[in-house]
C-alpha cells in the first residue's frame, strides 16, 4: 500500500468510507476539468438513443465495416 494511504489514514477507513472518498475525489477532478453531467437535453438525447437501440438491437453495423468506410474516405 502506498505511503499516502497510510500517511493520510485512508488505509484505516472502512470500505464504504473509501468509496465515498473516491467519489468525492472524482467529482472534484471532474469539476476542475470542466466536466459536467449531461444537460437535460443531452440526457433526453441519450435516452432516445438507448430506446432506439433497445427497439432494434439487431440494427447494427460491424466495426470492421465502419472502419473500412472511414479509412476509404480518409484516403480520398
Amino acid at each position: 500500500m502506498g505511503h499516502a494511504l497510510h500517511d493520510l489514514g485512508i488505509d484505516s477507513m472502512s470500505v464504504d468510507e473509501r468509496i465515498t472518498l473516491v467519489q468525492q475525489i472524482w467529482d472534484s477532478v471532474a469539476a476542475d476539468a470542466g466536466l459536467q453531467p449531461p444537460s437535460v437535453a443531452e440526457r433526453a438525447e441519450l435516452d432516445r438513443r438507448i430506446a432506439e437501440d433497445d427497439a432494434a438491437p439487431g440494427d447494427v453495423t460491424a466495426w470492421e465495416t465502419i472502419k473500412a468506410e472511414a479509412l476509404s474516405r480518409w484516403q480520398r
